[in-house]
């Protein structure tokens, strides 16, 4: 005889349950949202507070003698007037800029190329490369600040002395921070020497990602070094090449503390940046209101700035998914 298999009719029980057999557990539609409820809170408290405090105050009229008294005097729009009227904002907006361009494209350059150099030196080197690069990136900016300072002094530098040597008398006693050009010159490099070794372990960790069978694949083809870099390691490196760059376009554009231990934004003010604007009005001057009005200036021109490369990076994100 065959055995025949029949559907219980409707109204009636199924067949009993397996003894031992697993039910699959039911995850609530909620769960998701409750586990982050504490990190969103945490940021909101954190961030979402200080980032509405702030705004509010740059439309407040908020000096030294209001903030003893106690006072909240609204102000509207005139600190942003004040600012955006002002002789040297348009000037310093568009140093601070160019300044951070020069420093987020240098760094990347470096990275980019010393994290190709450790992919394909011998271990020795690479080790020594590692630790010469976390030991430049764990140094404290002052005290880098410090060294650099030295390096460049006019009468006791030991850059000038060692051009002098070289030949090159013309650098007898010259000033690296007679301009403002040669002093954010001076504070680029700077920058740049600490904010390379960490864009270029994360490209050279990105590297080691790519399988090894892809390179062998392509020297079986035939396929020469650039023809391996473009289309092996290029795609592989892009997605972590264009997170690192917008970070570095964050850090480098409020960079303040290089700027003001170097020369305090002189000489004559041609080395101020909007981080340092921000400094002079609030702490030095004592206008906290329109110090918060830069602070929300600044806020703007780095989404104005970072628009196009923000909605390429999520682009790229949303291709991967």
């Amino acid at each position: 005889m065959t055995a025949t298999h029949t559907r219980p009719a409707p109204g009636t029980a199924g067949p009993p349950a397996v003894p031992g057999a697993r039910r699959r557990p039911r995850t609530s539609v909620s769960l998701p949202y409750l586990l982050m409820a504490p990190a969103v809170l945490a940021l909101v408290v954190l961030l979402g507070w200080p980032a509405v405090n702030v705004i509010v105050t740059s439309f407040r009229k908020l000096d030294l003698g209001e903030l003893t008294r106690g006072e909240v005097v609204w102000a509207g729009f005139d600190n942003y007037a004040q600012i955006l009227t002002g002789p040297d904002f348009w000037v310093i907006a568009l140093r601070t800029v160019v300044f951070t361009a020069c420093m987020v494209g240098a760094t990347v350059v470096i990275a980019l190329l010393l994290a190709l150099l450790m992919h394909h030196i011998p271990v020795v080197p690479r080790v020594l490369l590692q630790i010469s690069l976390l030991l430049a990136w764990a140094m404290p900016q002052l005290a880098a600040t410090t060294v650099f300072q030295w390096i460049f002094d006019q009468q006791f530098g030991i850059l000038n002395k060692t051009l002098v040597l070289l030949g090159f008398d013309s650098f007898e006693r010259a000033s690296w921070f007679a301009s403002g050009t040669s002093t954010l010159t001076v504070v680029g490099v700077l920058i740049v020497w600490q904010a390379v070794p960490f864009v270029a372990m994360t490209l050279y960790a990105a590297l080691l990602s790519v399988p090894k069978d892809l390179y062998e694949s392509a020297g079986i083809d035939g396929a020469n070094g650039w023809q391996t870099f473009s289309s092996i390691t290029w795609p592989h490196l892009k997605p972590v090449l264009m997170i690192v760059t917008f970070l570095s376009i964050l850090w480098d554009f409020k960079v303040f503390s290089q700027v003001w231990a170097i020369r305090e934004g002189g000489p004559n003010g041609e080395s101020t940046t909007l981080p340092v604007l921000q400094y002079l009005e609030g702490i030095a001057g004592k206008h906290f209101g329109v110090a918060a009005a830069v602070s929300v200036l600044m806020v703007l021109v780095l989404v104005v700035v970072c628009a196009q490369y923000l909605r390429l990076l999520l682009r790229s994100q949303e291709g991967e998914l």
